[in-house]
C-alpha cells in the first residue's frame, strides 16, 4: 500500500483514510502483514503499466487537484451507489489514503452503505471497527454487537468467533476494555493491509479484479 498519498477524492459520502508511513510500519510490525485475508499476489494494470502486486496494493497515484482522479472517484462513487463492493472499496480507499484525500467520516459511511445493503465482509469489517474504535470515535460495542450479529446470520464465522468472544468479555466492564486494548492495532492494521480491493482502475473504468 502507498502511505501518505493524496487526491481530490472529495465527492458525496465517500470514505477514506491518510495512514502514514511510520504508522503502517508500526501496524505492521504488531499484526503482521501475514494475517490478510489473501496474500497471493494480482496481476493489476494501471497508468503505470502490467504487475503483479499485492491484493491490498494501491491502484494509483494522483496529485492534489489531478482532474483524473477527480473523474475516477466520481466514477467509482456511481458505481458505489449501486454496488455494495465499489461502496466497500471506497470505504478502504477514503481510510487509507489511496487515490483520494484520507477522509475517516467519508470512509465510515461508504463502509456503512455497502453493509447497510447486505454486504457481509463490510458488516464484518463495521463490527470490528466499532469494537476497536476509530480515531475520535470511541469503542461502541452495541453498535458493533449489531453488524457482527448480521454478518453472522450470513455464515460469516470471523463475525461470530467476534461476537461471541465480545459477549464474554462484556461481562465486566475492565475485561472488556482490556480485551478491546490487546485487539485494537491488530484490528486497525487490518484495516490499512488486511482487506483487499474489489475493483481497479484499468485504462479507463473501473474494472473487477
Amino acid at each position: 500500500m502507498t502511505a501518505n498519498q493524496t487526491s481530490p477524492f472529495a465527492g458525496r459520502g465517500a470514505v477514506r483514510v491518510f495512514v502514514s508511513a511510520a504508522l503502517a510500519a508500526t501496524l505492521l510490525s504488531a499484526t503482521g502483514a501475514a494475517q490478510a485475508q489473501r496474500t497471493d499476489p494480482i496481476r493489476i494494470c494501471d497508468d503505470s503499466g502490467c504487475s503483479d502486486r499485492e491484493r491490498s496494493s494501491a491502484t494509483f497515484k494522483v496529485q492534489e487537484d489531478d482532474p483524473a482522479a477527480a473523474r475516477r472517484l466520481a466514477e467509482l462513487e456511481r458505481l458505489g451507489a449501486k454496488d455494495p463492493r465499489a461502496a466497500f472499496d471506497l470505504g478502504l480507499r477514503f481510510f487509507r489514503g489511496d487515490g483520494v484525500k484520507r477522509d475517516s467520516y467519508q470512509a465510515l459511511q461508504w463502509m456503512r452503505e455497502a453493509a447497510d445493503h447486505g454486504h457481509v465482509p463490510a458488516q464484518t469489517a463495521l463490527g470490528r471497527l466499532y469494537l476497536s474504535g476509530y480515531e475520535e470515535m470511541g469503542s461502541d460495542p452495541i453498535e458493533a454487537e449489531k453488524w457482527l450479529t448480521l454478518a453472522a446470520g450470513s455464515g460469516d464465522n470471523e463475525a461470530a468467533k467476534l461476537l461471541t468472544e465480545a459477549t464474554a468479555a462484556k461481562k465486566s466492564d475492565a475485561e472488556y476494555r482490556r480485551w478491546v486494548k490487546e485487539r485494537r492495532s491488530y484490528w486497525y492494521g487490518y484495516w490499512v493491509t488486511g482487506y483487499p480491493y474489489y475493483w481497479a482502475w484499468r485504462g479507463a473504468g473501473w474494472v473487477p479484479y
